[in-house]
Parts: structure tokens; sequence; C-alpha cells
């Protein structure tokens, strides 16, 4: 059949443009890039005015070893968080909380640090972990960036290990949400494999004076990083402590810190490095990239560099000293008892790698962590930039000078975990003929052998004299007294308190108008303890309190119910346990005892016996200490009083007072 010649001329312009559209594609196309477009928001990030916070559970994977029992196989996972400031407001040293609740431990997590003092990964977080940003602080607005996500927000990604779940549950944290102040965050909306929320500002939140870096926090320990002087490579920093709690105090104390881009200590004045070495540096980065720098002068090359005090002598040293509130051998003290002592300083040169040797790139070292002798234990959070510290001008004229660049830690003290503590605590009374003693492993059994003894049973009753010997020589006392008192002794006696402090309280006296209590000290370590203090939480006594005698004694108007004891000048020493007078006789602890007297004026319906007359919180030198389960009971609590404890209470006064200072 024949096709007039018109009909192949409409039928040829017909097919050029689908032969344009299958050979080349859209117009359009042909002016675009190459790049893929844009992938949409989450759900719920446009209707979001403030900041925008999700986690996404990626995969996981069964880890080694393989088990039977579903709650000990680890499983390795990897998930991510993504924060998102979408609101009006630039957010400051972000921190997010992220509720774990699997027995996680993480491996790594990327642009952030943790921030609950845990140290470095792994980290067990299963009870929920704070992460702050790094190097990556703080997130501006969209407003402020022309919508740049790499300005405005930061993705996290976490790789890790949990336990406990089956092969096809999906281990979702329990919850997220911004940790700073001011902050409101609502319960996040779940799905199967994600979760997110949004974060907005507390309008009753009281904003600080406005300033161009975050406002100054204070906690129970501060410190400032001041950035003196900057040069090319390097830069010169002051480290300021101060101690704000009136019963935090260091003895004693170690800094650590760690640095994340290579930087290295090159010398200090007053405070050194436990380790003088520099052949990290040779062997690493700063070797290759400072070939011409010599090494021999540098003081420490750690990541983790661990940082003391320098003992007294060396307070006028004119290399390593001379820096004001330096040098006392690593001993702060609580305000009340001395504020020049409650703060220490030391200075530092440090030196940098490329790519930060531009006199403005600086960063404070992070995850900063401070521990003493026999102290509370502090948990440091992450530096945050504030305005730079202003200083009285060196020359004497009315001016002042600041920092280049000054960044705040602080640090809070935690309590004691039980069986995790350092002193203790025993009970006795005059009416009743046996001492409840420091609990089973008050201070923890990790270094003894517990083949040998039972680290879960109940302490064995005491005679009030077993008391001033060590442990070790009580086992017989112990066994005596049970048998006299028809108590089962248990074929694996109890295992020892293990607490180089102990603190007695006994109940001495009880009468119409009052009533009288003696506090005794004990040392059972090596190490004397200086200016040392104590401690006591009344609750309902407090009112009542009327002197102490042996001691300095003051009630604190900062913290409820609380008196605080320290010895008296020239009695402010607790020397360390020595041996006895024979080779035979057991070791002597050092001791400190007073007696204390309260009036029942303004507590007139206390029961003294009855637990009223017993601390609900003992204190030595800041660290919170264990208290026995139980008080000494009153039979009936009649007025009259056994003579066997009227003998014995006489006799352990004696012997306490004729050698109380020990």
């Amino acid at each position: 059949m024949k096709m007039p010649w018109m009909k192949l001329i409409y039928l040829a312009f017909l097919f050029i443009p689908l032969r344009i559209q299958l050979c080349y594609g859209d117009l359009a196309d042909d002016y675009s890039d190459d790049e893929p477009a844009a992938a949409a928001p989450p759900p719920g990030q446009d209707n979001c005015n403030g900041v925008f916070l999700s986690y996404a559970f990626t995969s996981r994977s069964k880890e080694y070893p393989h088990v039977k029992n579903v709650t000990a196989q680890p499983w390795a996972f990897n998930s991510i968080a993504t924060i998102v400031n979408v609101g009006m407001e630039e957010v400051k040293s972000w921190k997010m909380f992220v509720g774990f609740q699997h027995r996680e431990i993480l491996v790594s997590a990327t642009n952030a640090i943790i921030v609950d003092g845990r140290g470095d990964f792994p980290v067990a977080v299963g009870n929920g972990t704070t992460l702050a940003g790094y190097p990556t602080t703080d997130l501006m607005t969209a407003i402020d960036t022309a919508g740049d996500y790499t300005k405005m927000s930061v993705q996290v990604q976490f790789t890790g290990t949990m336990f406990g779940m089956k092969e096809k549950a999906i281990p979702m944290p329990k919850t997220i949400r911004l940790a700073n102040d001011g902050w409101k965050c609502p319960q996040p909306t779940k799905y199967p494999t994600y979760m997110h929320v949004c974060c907005k500002k507390d309008p009753k939140y009281k904003k600080s004076p406005k300033g161009k870096y975050a406002p100054r926090q204070y906690g129970d320990l501060n410190f400032m990083y001041d950035v003196l002087k900057s040069y090319e490579g390097s830069y010169e920093a002051q480290v300021t402590m101060d101690n704000n709690n009136p019963l935090g105090r260091l003895d004693h104390w170690n800094l650590t810190w760690e640095w994340m881009r290579g930087e290295f200590i090159y010398s200090m004045k007053g405070a050194y490095t436990h380790r003088m070495d520099f052949s990290d540096c040779i062997f690493g980065l700063p070797g290759q990239f400072l070939k011409d720098l010599d090494f021999t002068q540098v003081m420490n090359c750690e990541k983790k560099p661990v940082i003391a005090d320098l003992p007294k002598e060396r307070a006028n040293d004119t290399q390593i000293g001379k820096i004001p509130y330096c040098c006392r051998n690593g001993t702060l003290l609580p305000p009340l008892m001395d504020a020049s002592k409650s703060r220490s300083i030391f200075q530092l040169r440090v030196n940098k790698l490329p790519p930060d040797t531009a006199k403005t790139v600086l960063y404070p070292p992070q995850r900063w962590n401070i521990t003493g002798l026999l102290n509370p234990t502090y948990k440091c959070g992450n530096p945050i930039r504030v305005d730079p510290t202003e200083f009285p001008d060196p020359s004497g004229l009315q001016a002042t000078t600041s920092a280049i660049a000054s960044w705040q830690v602080v640090c809070n003290i935690t309590k004691p975990e039980k069986k995790k503590t350092k002193c203790c605590v025993s009970y006795s009374a005059f009416y009743n003929d046996s001492a409840i003693p420091c609990s089973t492993c008050a201070c923890g059994c990790d270094d003894i052998d517990t083949d040998k003894c039972n680290p879960n049973k109940r302490v064995m009753l005491l005679p009030p004299d077993a008391l001033l010997v060590p442990f070790i020589n009580r086992t017989a006392k112990a066994k005596a007294f049970a048998y006299l008192k028809h108590k089962t002794v248990p074929k694996k006696m109890p295992c020892p308190d293990n607490c180089g402090v102990s603190i007695n309280w006994h109940l001495n006296s009880d009468y119409k108008t009052g009533w009288t209590a003696r506090i005794t000290l004990f040392n059972w370590g090596v190490q004397p303890f200086e200016d040392w203090f104590t401690a006591i939480e009344m609750k309902k006594a407090f009112p009542g309190y009327e002197n102490i005698y042996s001691f300095n004694g003051t009630k604190l108007k900062s913290v409820k119910n609380t008196i605080f004891f320290q010895g008296l000048p020239g009695l402010n020493y607790l020397v360390a346990e020595t041996n006895g007078t024979k080779r035979s006789d057991p070791r002597v602890p050092g001791k400190q005892q007073s007696v204390i007297s309260f009036t029942k004026k303004q507590t007139p319906k206390i029961n003294v016996r009855n637990g009223d007359g017993f601390p609900s919180k003992v204190f030595f030198n800041g660290e919170e200490c264990a208290l026995p389960d139980d008080f000494p009971r009153s039979a009936g609590h009649s007025p009259g009083v056994s003579f066997i404890a009227v003998v014995l209470t006489a006799i352990v006064t004696f012997l306490l007072m004729t050698d109380c200072r020990h």
C-alpha cells in the first residue's frame, strides 16, 4: 500500500521529538548538574521551630562468643543520631542525652565526646549517656548560614556492643533529648527503627547576661582554661581550679585530660607531669612535622598526661615555681577552712601540629578528670567556650587585661556507689554492749581473696574494744562475743570493710535536758591527714547542737542540717597507722576524738535512742562514708543500763582518751 508523501512528512515530525527524548532526555536535563536531588527532610523536621533531634538504628550483627543464653549474647550495632538547629537562636556547646537501655558499650562516636566523666572508649552506657559536640560545638541557624547544613547540624555515628536482645528485636533507646540548660523536650515520637523529637526554648528559663559565648556555670569544682599568649605553632595557657563546695576537698590531686589534635606539653610552671618523657614526640607525629624542634626540652608528649601540683619547697623556684596559688602538694581545701587554699593555679606552654599552627586556631583538651587521695569523686563536663577572663594589669595600673580565649570546665561531686566509698562508720551506745562495725566490703572487696571470707555476709556484732584493733585482729573477739551472745558463728566469716579511715559514733549519754555523743576518727592507712575535717548530717538533732570540746565545730548554713568539724590548731594532724609496742601487738591506728553535746530545748520530741541520735550522713575530707545498716537498740528503751555495758563503755573511753592523739 502506498502512503501519500504529506502523511510521511507528518509522521517524521512526530518521531523527531520522540528521538530527542529517548537519546538526550528532557530538555531541562541538558542544563542540570549531575548532582542528585537533595534528600527530603525527615518526618517532623519541617514543623519544628527549635532543635530537631533524631536517632536511627541501622544494623546489628552477632558477635563472638556465640552463647545459648540470650541475655549474655553480645551484638554489634550501628546507629546514627542527628541534631539540626531549625530555630532562630544559635545553640552554644550543644549536648545530647541518649537513653541507652540494653547494656550498651560504645566503641566509637563520631563528631562527639562523652561528657559523663566515664573516660575514653569503649565505655558502658547502659543507663544512658550525654554527648557533646567535638570539634563542632555550636549549631548556627539557617538564617545566619543561608541554610548551610554543615554549620547548623551535626551527625553522630555510633558503633558499639549491646546485650540481651532476641535476634529480631530492635534495640532502640528509651528517649533522646537536648541536654542544654533552658530547653524543653517532649517525649519523642517513636517508630520501630527511628525516633525524633523537637526541643524548644523554655520561656520560663532566666537568661544570663548576653555575651558572645555561653554564660559561666558554677559547680562544686570549676576549672578555667585561659589562653594568655598565642604564637605560630604554640600557645601559653593558665589553668585555674576553684573549690566552691563547703564539703569539697582534694589532697595530692592528679588532673588528667586528653589532647585531641596531637598537642603536647612543652613546659609547665606551678605543676608537673608524672611522666617526663619526649620519646612519644620523636616517634610520633610531632617528630614528623617539627623536625627542627629540640625535643629534649619537652616535658610530656602523652595523649593523656597526668598532672600534679608542686611540693611546697618548690614554690619559689624561678624556673618552675613563682606562680600564685601553686605549690601546696596538691591540697585544695573548702573555703570555710581557708579561702586562700581553695584555689590552685598552674601555667603551661602547648605546642600544636598542622593544620592547627595558626595563632587563631585554638582547641582546649577534652575529657577532664581529677582525683584525690581520700576525697569525693568528681564528674567533669566538657570544656565550654566562655567570654575571655579578665585579669588585673600586672604593672599595677588601674586596668585589666584579657585572655585571648577562655574555656570553663565544671565538675560536680557524685554520690559514692555502694561498696565503692573510701571511709566507713561504726555505731555504739552506752545502753548496749554490742558495737555495730563498718559494713562488710564497705570500701570494696576487689583487692582481697573472697574465697577465704564472705563478701555478702552481714557484719557480726563486736564488743566495743574490738573497734580499737585492725580487722585482722578482730576474728577471735568476734567469735567469742558471738558465743557469749548465743549467736551463730558462720563457717565463712564476713569480709573486712577495707576502708582506710573509719569513724565511730558513740552515743555517750541521754538525760532529760540533753544528750552527748563521742566521735572518734581512726586512720588505718599509711598516709597521714593534715588539716583533716569531718562533717555530720543530723536530720532531727541539728537544732540542738551545743558544743564540741576537742575540735572546732561550725553549723553550716549552705548544707542542710550539717555540722562541720576540724582539728584545733596544733591538733589538726591525723597520723598514720603505726606498729604496736611489741612485735606481737596489733598495729595501732591514728586516732582523734571529741565529745559533742546537744540540748533538747529546741528538739523536745527527739528520740535519741531510737535513731535520732545517730547521723544520717558522715563525711571525711569531703568523701561521704558508708553507714551501718542499723543502730544499737535499747531493750524497751528503759532508763536502766546493764552493768556490763557501763564497764565496757568506761574501759573503751579510758583507752581512747589516753591515746586519742596518737
